[in-house]
């Protein structure tokens, strides 16, 4: 059994991978080597990293990205690859299913580092952290007091859309501060510290009553361009929002605009339409909104997370078992 992986994830993990196959009939073949070899190459499976993925966005694929898809595709054996992301939206993961290789993501390993992140966005943005560090920038002295005084957390709800590992460690976290939730999925269930779930379709019904829309959900046609302006108009005034899911899942000029007028009174974005966000766009500039560069997910444990995945899956795809985060097989 031949696997491929890149020359950074070889020399990472490639002491530790035949663990899975006691049985040693198991040898590597970086995607480096076969990129410049002629001919296919004849992995059999295939472990794509985050450091292959890099800097890379949809709109901006880095040739690291591009030589190993190159090689995935001219790998005609190829029965399964194991990806890092939660989520499987770009289009070479559909070809692939198409030709019937499994595809597989590591959705959970970093449900945890996510809904830290927004626990953190929550209480920063309701707190006023970003407007007092604007202030000290400032040398400004300007107490929260009378109308400035942040609302208190406790009973304030969030609508959580997406109910996969992320929105349940989200739900769970909120209660802590005394929140309640309302999940939002395909098929609605009732769910451990979720108040209230509810089918994509109903969601209009729910945001008068959000005083967060929190997105957590994959990139799909149900879900791109959800939150735009006719949500955001059906929200309270004062209301906020989290983005942690992609960033076509927001219209991102109704985002700006809802925050300029101050219908929104603040936002966490992680994920942009277009990647890097344009220097250019005023999202940058506004007091009241927290960006960060797509990394909401990272930490230090995070690769060895998504590792421990990958080595599950091995020993399964070893002994002919289901595979966990089989993309065909995810409701």
């Amino acid at each position: 059994m031949k696997l491929l992986l890149s020359a950074h994830a070889l020399k990472t993990w490639g002491p530790r991978i035949p663990t899975a196959f006691p049985d040693g009939n198991l040898s590597f073949v970086t995607a480096e080597e076969a990129l410049a070899a002629d001919g296919p190459c004849a992995a059999e499976i295939a472990f794509m990293t985050r450091e292959v993925t890099g800097k890379s966005s949809p709109s901006n694929p880095t040739p690291e990205l591009q030589g190993f898809d190159a090689v995935v595709r001219k790998s005609p054996g190829l029965k399964w690859l194991q990806i890092h992301p939660a989520g499987a939206e770009r289009p070479i993961y559909r070809e692939l299913r198409g030709r019937g290789v499994k595809v597989t993501t590591a959705s959970g390993a970093t449900a945890v580092t996510v809904a830290h992140s927004v626990l953190g966005a929550v209480i920063s943005l309701n707190r006023r952290w970003p407007l007092l560090a604007e202030a000290q920038r400032r040398h400004a002295w300007e107490p929260r007091l009378g109308e400035r005084s942040p609302r208190d957390l406790a009973g304030q709800r969030a609508v959580i859309v997406g109910m996969g590992p992320i929105g349940h460690n989200i739900a769970r976290l909120l209660t802590v501060l005394g929140m309640n939730s309302i999940g939002v999925r395909r098929a609605p269930q009732a769910a451990d510290h979720f108040e209230q779930v509810i089918s994509y379709e109903r969601l209009p019904e729910v945001l008068p009553r959000a005083d967060w829309l929190i997105l957590c959900c994959p990139a799909s046609p149900l879900t791109r361009g959800l939150a735009n302006k006719a949500v955001f108009d059906a929200m309270p005034a004062g209301a906020q929002f989290i983005n942690v899911s992609r960033g076509e899942i927001a219209v991102q000029a109704d985002v700006a605009a809802a925050l300029q007028s101050g219908h929104l009174a603040g936002a966490y974005l992680d994920v942009f339409e277009k990647e890097p966000l344009d220097p250019a766009s005023p999202l940058w500039d506004l007091p009241n909104v927290l960006i960060s560069p797509h990394t909401a997910s990272h930490s230090l444990g995070q690769n060895e997370a998504i590792f421990g995945i990958f080595l599950d899956n091995l020993a399964r795809f070893r002994r002919s078992e289901a595979l966990r985060n089989d993309v065909d097989n995810l409701g």
